[in-house]
Order: structure tokens, then sequence, then C-alpha cells
């Protein structure tokens, strides 16, 4: 189900912007082959070139990048799901459930790139809806996306058509907003479930996540707190899926630290992948496209449809009614 540094193409450096770090990796590489030397591993390229991205020598980073093939709906995290843990000690991987959200997502997205790691987003469908050019920013930075549901509804309190529907048109949802399907990734509102909802999620090939501890971080807000929270927890379980949401403001605020304390705590961040993207229902592809008005995900932003034309000064208005 999991597969580690997949040579398959799953490991990308979005980030690298410089064409002289690039030369250099590949003038490296042809002297490595040319001498008979061996490559170095490539969880050690991802380290180096990850560097690169900011110019921070000292940033997180990505250690390793594990595909996960999600062939009959395998589980993981440990607070539901028990049957696979792929994590190292020491290992991290950063999931954020609930965006995307104005000002939370782009702050949680600015704290990753300045420490040039990757992390899993599980968005809401309608915050997707109301502003997928956020969904598009974090798909940009070469971050794995899922989905969180349609509306973040109970599904353990739904019926099994109601709950369906909430699944499908979660990642309906995502597709419209990426103008492609995200990954075949699902989490559980409040990780609550039923065993018939998992085995649609089997049924359909979709991995659900859960977490190994939760941040708590919808409870405590405060930033100092939210820190204290995730690292107490991690120092308790020394590795995990860790559960935080870009929803909250407290987070946003919060991650930059966090980040740093993983460093100094000698921690390092798995990246997590679908080996294919999730297939999502005509059905319901087209009830969003009718939630979206037509098709949002082609429309161009507000800023390039209406803008606001230079106009009198305000002293000049002032003067011409006197």
């Amino acid at each position: 189900m999991v597969r580690a540094d997949s040579p398959s193409g799953a490991i990308r450096f979005p980030d690298i912007k410089s064409g002289t770090s690039m030369r250099a990796l590949q003038f490296c590489t042809l002297a490595l082959a040319i001498s008979g030397l061996a490559m170095p591993s490539l969880p050690a390229l991802a380290d180096n070139l990850n560097a690169v991205c900011s110019g921070n020598a000292n940033a997180l980073g990505v250690s390793r990048i594990v595909e996960i093939d999600t062939t009959g709906g395998p589980g993981f995290g440990s607070e539901q799901f028990k049957t696979y843990d792929f994590l190292q000690p020491g290992e991290v991987v950063l999931t954020f459930d609930d965006g995307p959200w104005p000002g939370n997502t782009p702050a949680v997205l600015k704290a990753l790139h300045d420490q040039c790691t990757k992390a899993v987003f599980f968005p809401i469908g309608e915050h997707t809806l109301w502003r997928p050019e956020l969904l598009r920013d974090v798909a940009a930075a070469g971050h794995t996306i899922g989905s969180h549901t349609w509306s973040h509804a109970n599904l353990a309190k739904l019926d099994a058509v109601a709950a369906e529907a909430e699944i499908e048109k979660g990642f309906s949802a995502v597709q419209a907003a990426l103008h492609e399907p995200g990954a075949p990734f699902f989490r559980f509102p409040g990780l609550r479930s039923t065993p018939e909802e998992i085995a649609y999620l089997g049924q359909r090939n979709i991995g659900a996540f859960s977490a190994d501890f939760d941040s708590q971080d919808f409870k405590i807000h405060d930033p100092a707190k939210v820190i204290s929270s995730v690292m107490t927890k991690l120092q308790k379980n020394g590795k995990g899926i860790i559960l935080m949401h870009d929803f909250q403001h407290g987070t946003s605020i919060a991650l930059p630290e966090i980040l740093v304390e993983l460093k100094n705590g000698g921690y390092k961040i798995v990246q997590v992948k679908a080996k294919s993207p999730v297939t999502t229902l005509a059905q319901f592809d087209a009830d969003i496209a009718k939630q979206f008005g037509g098709a949002p995900s082609n429309a161009p932003p507000l800023a390039s449809v209406v803008r606001t034309l230079d106009g009198p000064s305000f002293k000049d208005r002032f003067s011409a009614m006197r």
C-alpha cells in the first residue's frame, strides 16, 4: 500500500527556481556517474534541494516521500486505524483540515514554504467553492490535496445516501477548483465514521486518513498553547500524523514556531502522495458545476474582471462641491 521514494515521479522539487542550482545538481550527477560513485539516496537529494527553495540551509525540508496505493481503501492514523503504520521513529506527517480560508491558508502556505516542507490538506467542499483560487495556491505549492466532505457534516449521523453525497461532492468540488482531480485521500469530520462508510471508501478505492494525534487547535486557539499541544503530544508519541486546521487563525500564527521546534527536535517530515488521482462521479461533478453557478473553476479572478479606475482626488471632488 505504501511505497517510499518512488522512482516514477513521486519526487518533485516545485520550489526550485534557480537555474544555477539545477545545473549544479546536473553537474554533480554527471561527475558521480563518470567516477563510478553511487548517487546519493533520493531522501538525501530531497534534503539538499528543499534547502535551496528558500535559501535557508537550516530548513526543515522533506526527509522522505511515500506513495500510497489506495486500492481497497486502506486506513492510516492510529486514532482509528491500526493496520498500516509507515512512519519510523521521529517521522511526522503534517495535515491541515477545513480550508481553504482567506488569511489563514496563505499564512500556513508561507510557513511551509519558508521551511521547504510539505503537507496534506483536507479541504471542505463549500470552502473550496467560495475561494477556489486559494486551493489552487495549495496545489501550486506542491502539497497533496484530499477531501474533508462537502459541508463538514457528521457522517456518523447521516444515512448512507446523504453520507455518500457528502463524500462525493467534496471530491468533485476539489476537482472543479483545481481543474484536475485531487488525491483519493479522505478524512472524516470529527474522525466520526460508520463501518458502512469505511466500506464505501474501500469500494471507491479512497484511502481514509485519521491521525495519530489531534492538536486540538479548534478548541485551544491561543497560538502558544497550540504549539505546546503539538510538541507535547509528539514527544509522547515519538512520531505521527498530526491533525491541524488551516481554518484556525491561531494555527496559522503558531505554525512557523511549530516547524522550528520540529527541526530543533530532530523530527523529520514525510511527504505523502497518491499513486493515482481520485476518480470523481459524473453526477456529483454536474451538481458541483451548478453550485458554482456554471463553470467557476474556469472563471478569471475578480481583480482581472472588476477594477477601480483612478478618479478625481478627494480634494478635487470636495472643491467641486463648494
